[in-house]
């Protein structure tokens, strides 16, 4: 705490300065700066002069963050000044550009912050607020035995973690029907770093007819993070249960095929042995023919002949 006094007295001269003696610079900031979780930011102002000032000299910079964790950091260029910020922080200027640098960024570091500019034309002191976001991780999803909820016999548990701010997660199945509104409400866990883990959980009645659901988590933006399927046609699911339309079904054609399949062999059966039992027929000779006598000419040729 002592170490943060001297920027505490310069903070107090920087406002009692600043409202007595007359300024001709203004500070300018984006109003909200976006940054991610573990990967460095920078919070960037710009220092802006109401009139022509080639020569503007900038003094002090301080960056703070009111709240319970209050932050200082500070940059001194006047004489005999020595620097020492904050692990993780650091206060740069190049040229009239005032910034400052967050190396490993948390969600404890979103928030307002002030930029505070002393120089020898005025001062001047502006806000931006700082936000954090953090990439959700893929999505995992498993099935559970279902005990509570009525006509429901398995449900689905999908959860994704390290993400923020809150996002969504929505159900959908094979064909892209979305069943989102049939998922219990979403719950929220934050975890001792400020990251949360969000879970839903979807029941799957005896007649749901999909054999696969997909679970989807979306940012805070509404952007697609990540996404995981699951079937419920796996040995652990009871088909008859899971789409008893199908098995119905299945039940009727099954036995049509057979009893439609035994038909055509017996008449192919009977078809090949009647053709087989009429070609032995024309082969053999019928001894019961009754041979006609020869014509009467034929005994006149044999007598001359004798």
């Amino acid at each position: 705490m002592a170490s943060r006094a001297p920027l505490f007295l310069l903070v107090i001269c920087f406002c009692c300065c600043s409202g007595h003696a007359k300024s001709f610079i203004k500070v300018v900031c984006d109003t909200t700066i976006t940054g991610q979780v573990a990967h460095q930011s920078m919070l960037t102002c710009k220092v802006e002069t109401t009139q022509e000032i080639p020569d503007l000299n900038i003094a002090v910079v301080v960056w703070k963050k009111p709240g319970d964790d209050q932050f200082l950091s500070a940059l001194d260029r006047r004489p005999d000044k020595k620097n020492k910020f904050p692990p993780g922080y650091k206060v740069t200027l190049n040229d009239r550009t005032v910034s400052l640098v967050i190396t490993d960024p948390k969600v404890k570091d979103e928030g307002v912050y002030s930029c505070l500019v002393m120089t020898d034309s005025g001062n001047a002191e502006t806000t931006t607020y700082f936000k954090v976001t953090a990439k959700y991780e893929a999505p995992s999803v498993d099935s559970i035995d279902e005990k509570v909820v009525p006509n429901a016999h398995k449900s689905l548990i999908c959860k994704a973690t390290g993400g923020y701010p809150l996002g969504k997660l929505r159900w959908f199945d094979d064909k892209n029907t979305e069943w989102t509104k049939s998922a219990e409400p979403t719950i929220v866990n934050q975890t001792e770093d400020g990251l949360l883990e969000i879970s839903s959980k979807l029941p799957l009645m005896k007649l749901s007819t999909s054999d696969e659901y997909i679970c989807v988590v979306y940012n805070a933006s509404d952007g697609k993070e990540g996404s995981a399927k699951i079937r419920t046609d796996d040995p652990d699911y009871d088909p008859s249960i899971q789409n008893p339309s199908k098995t119905s079904l299945s039940a009727i054609i099954a036995p049509v095929l057979v009893i439609g399949s035994l038909i055509v062999g017996l008449l192919l059966a009977l078809l090949i042995c009647r053709r087989r039992s009429q070609r032995t027929h024309d082969m053999v000779p019928n001894t019961d023919q009754v041979i006609d006598p020869p014509p009467p000419y034929c005994e006149e040729f044999k007598d001359n002949m004798a």
